[in-house]
């Protein structure tokens, strides 16, 4: 309605800066966040220990390590339509509940039939948590420190990835594999419970939803004491172009109609080098003869330089965007080609070979996570979000897949073998950097550019 007050919600975050408010985002996005990383890797922990309990020959672990990834294909989609039209918190509560569940009924699994089949249906409440953090995050904060908050937040779910290892390392000779699933399972049931109480809602998604008008009145008054609300002002994000609605052919809209369906492959081919080594590098090392306990921490080292990679990188990643990732890209090829060498080599090479494989490869995937959500307005983030990371699931679902067809290579060719995603990537990624930067151009008053 012409002349009727307006509360600029881009401008009054940035004017916020960082406050309680945000540290208190981010912690609860790093609990969430751990766990999700956790449940996405406990499989590849508990499978060394299934050829031997269960008496499988390594081959045929290739559709368990792959059965998650079937059901983030699909969750991610729901959750994050979920999130775009019933609010983050929501999905995020349902999402963890959901898979807290069927994780916790996994560690009585009887054969690989029922594994799978329980993995795929906890993959459907995974894939509902990083499209939603990503979101909340993003929505919440001043723009300088957008992309930098997003990643922090899910930059930290490798870490939970580190923990399958070390649990697995630390209870496993005394308690068995299912211990795994047990606090896969418990953890993200408790998280949901208590984030109905003080899990905060994105703040922009609250902008664009009257019934959030008291809640979104209630934390100005906190962010920003000294502003005063007009009676019957309208909040509005002005630095966005929202879509009518969430419908996913929005996607394709507003010059977005190539770049869209790049960033799908893009986390395709990402996704598919990363499961790779992170399904089957303990397997693979445990086959050559490397100890047990090495192997798991092998796979620790791979998801904690992930997280050390995506904070150390943060703020470059700000700064430059699509064209920082494209260089990541590159130089994630000759490191992850060098870990079957390395493995062969010494303990001490294989746990450094495998720590900066994932400071590149994970430092991507989280980059990607972020940037590929900032390319949306808040009502399509979470649901455009969800769809790069559900279509990415079938690269996820390919690595690992492929690693157990070629598992009787030897383990340094097919190391060198797995360079090959990351190869291509690097041009996808480069391709998308010059698509924004030409949409920038054209459209110069849009939030997102290709520095974020």
């Amino acid at each position: 309605m012409a002349g009727e007050p307006k509360v600029q919600v881009s401008k009054l975050l940035d004017e916020c800066g960082l406050s309680s408010f945000h540290i208190k985002l981010i912690v609860w996005s790093v609990l969430i966040a751990v766990i999700d990383g956790y449940d996405l890797a406990v499989t590849a922990y508990v499978a060394p220990h299934l050829v031997t309990d269960w008496g499988v020959p390594r081959g045929s672990l290739g559709p368990v390590l792959s059965a998650s990834g079937f059901g983030v294909l699909i969750g991610s989609q729901i959750f994050g339509w979920l999130g775009d039209n019933f609010g983050r918190k929501p999905a995020l509560i349902a999402a963890n509940l959901f898979f807290g569940i069927v994780t916790f009924a996994t560690a009585y699994s009887t054969n690989l039939t029922e594994l799978f089949w329980l993995r795929v249906i906890a993959g459907l409440g995974i894939g509902g948590v990083i499209p939603n953090v990503v979101a909340l995050n993003g929505e919440s904060a001043a723009r300088r420190l957008r992309t930098t908050l997003a990643i922090i937040a899910v930059g930290l779910v490798p870490l939970g990835g580190a923990g399958g290892g070390i649990v697995s390392a630390a209870f496993v000779p005394q308690y068995g594999w299912p211990i795994l699933f047990k606090i896969g399972g418990a953890v993200p049931i408790v998280i949901a419970l208590a984030a109905v109480f003080g899990l905060p809602e994105s703040i922009k998604y609250m902008a664009l939803h009257e019934t959030h008008r008291r809640k979104m009145e209630q934390l100005i008054a906190v962010l920003r004491p000294d502003f005063k609300i007009p009676p019957n002002a309208r909040f509005v994000i002005e630095d966005e172009k929202q879509s009518p609605s969430s419908n996913p052919i929005y996607l394709f809209r507003d010059g977005l109609a190539l770049i869209t369906p790049l960033t799908w492959l893009m986390f395709i081919l990402n996704l598919m080098g990363f499961y790779f080594l992170g399904t089957w590098t303990p397997t693979l090392m445990s086959a050559a003869h490397v100890p047990p306990a090495t192997a798991a921490l092998a796979g620790s080292a791979l998801q904690i330089g992930g997280t050390v990679g995506a904070l150390t990188l943060c703020r470059w990643l700000q700064r430059w965007g699509f064209s920082a990732l494209a260089i990541m890209f590159v130089l994630a090829m000759p490191v992850v080609g060098s870990i079957g060498f390395a493995g062969m080599t010494s303990p001490a090479a294989l746990l450094t070979a495998t720590f900066f494989a994932g400071f590149f490869v994970l430092g991507i995937q989280t980059g990607i996570n972020v940037l590929g959500a900032m390319i949306y307005p808040t009502s399509l983030r979470a649901n455009g979000s969800g769809w790069q990371l559900g279509l990415g699931r079938l690269g996820a679902i390919a690595g690992p897949l492929l690693g157990g067809v070629f598992a009787g290579l030897p383990v340094e060719q097919l190391y060198l073998w797995s360079m090959l995603p990351f190869a291509v990537g690097a041009v996808v990624c480069f391709v998308i950097y010059l698509l924004l930067d030409a949409r920038q151009r054209a459209r110069p008053n849009t939030e997102f550019s290709t520095a974020a």
